[in-house]
């Protein structure tokens, strides 16, 4: 019988050939996939991508003590219904938070009440210094919620940190904050649902949003309305998407949104015309809208950990202050870069920028960032 060509005799001929399941074995995963024998390995890994998190160029298939070919089908591999595939991931080439492996059993914590760090109290001394200073500092306070205290101090607050604790509300009480500045509540336990955004967004004076380290899904289409906000911190949560509205944030100058889930960015970005640094690095992301062309202040471009392929045709024609672009473990390459127009500029800045930081001996590590991946 010839391999892939002849017709069975039923009649039906290679094109109607009806589709295998199979079974990829990773990390202690089975993750069973139904295609068409026909079906490339190219195809099979770019199906595998969403469901492990491992850039298509980071997988290798074996089958039975073999390699698999990417230009090959599954026929020609002699892969058919019931075949088990062994996954092997290199190291690094990931998107998002990296792959998704085989989730432990959870081992239930004992928890000694004795041991257990008390609350900090609320004195009126630290009351009327928050009222003096303006600054409402409260990280790591082992807080479970927001004391009474915080909305005492109305429109005197100007910074407030609950950082670090195991908050998990913020109600409409925040909106009593009306000259607050500086917002964080990082490293908590909010969730959508627990957080006010009616009040939250009503905070005409904000600048500085930070909300990291969270559990929260997704972010409402109210915050649009803080139209003062200069930096936007929402990084290691559980993000799927950012709402159009984000493009009413016309002074924003720092976005990072690092460590999530988000697959699409809005094309309304391009009207945050004042954003210098942007981190979209660890999400999944397999493309940028062409509005990144708009950013023409921004500097830092973070994108590592993303399935993306290719960027914005005119990000280096447009974006003559970037000088930062981090694609590390993407698909993107070396020789897709240099044929965009403006690559050459772009590269000049890159050097001279790094070149200072050599000069002045301000580099952190040992071994150097380019900012771009040598693919």
């Amino acid at each position: 019988m010839e391999e892939g060509g002849a017709a069975d005799p039923n009649g039906k001929g290679k094109g109607e050939s009806k589709d295998i399941t199979i079974s990829i074995k990773f990390s202690g995963r089975s993750i069973p996939l139904t295609l068409s024998p026909d079906s490339t390995i190219t195809h099979l890994k770019s199906l595998l991508q969403p469901l492990t998190n491992v850039l298509t160029r980071g997988q290798k298939l074996i089958f039975k003590g073999k390699v698999l070919v990417d230009t090959m089908t599954l026929r020609a591999s002699e892969i058919t219904s019931g075949a088990k595939v062994m996954l092997m991931a290199s190291q690094g080439l990931h998107q998002g938070g990296g792959p998704i492996l085989k989730q432990a059993q959870s081992v239930p914590r004992r928890v000694d009440n004795k041991l257990e760090k008390p609350q900090v109290p609320v004195d009126k001394n630290r009351l009327e210094r928050w009222k003096a200073t303006g600054v409402v500092a409260l990280s790591q306070c082992n807080l479970k919620a927001i004391p009474d205290e915080v909305w005492a101090c109305g429109p005197s607050a100007r910074v407030l940190d609950l950082s670090n604790n195991s908050v998990q509300d913020v109600p409409a009480q925040v909106g009593c904050l009306s000259s607050i500045q500086k917002l964080f509540l990082n490293a908590n336990s909010i969730m959508d649902e627990s957080i006010s955004w009616e009040a939250l967004t009503s905070l005409k004076y904000l600048t500085v949003l930070s909300l990291n380290q969270n559990h929260l899904t997704s972010l409402p289409s109210s915050l649009g309305a803080l139209t003062s906000l200069r930096q936007l911190h929402v990084a290691n949560n559980s993000l799927t998407s950012l709402p159009i509205e984000i493009g009413l944030l016309t002074q924003l100058e720092v976005l990072k949104v690092n460590n999530n889930r988000i697959s699409i960015i809005p094309a309304r970005i391009g009207d945050c015309n004042s954003l210098i640094e942007v981190d979209l690095s660890s999400n999944l992301l397999s493309e940028l809208p062409e509005t990144f062309g708009n950013l023409h202040d921004l500097k830092a471009l973070h994108l590592s950990n993303n399935g993306l392929k290719s960027l914005p045709s005119t990000l280096f024609k447009m974006c003559l202050q970037l000088s930062t672009l981090d694609l590390h473990n993407t698909e993107i390459t070396m020789d897709l870069l240099r044929q965009f127009e403006g690559w050459e500029s772009f590269d000049e800045r890159r050097l001279l920028k790094h070149q200072k930081q050599l000069d002045f001996r301000v580099v952190n590590s040992a071994k150097f960032d380019e900012g771009a991946d040598k693919n």
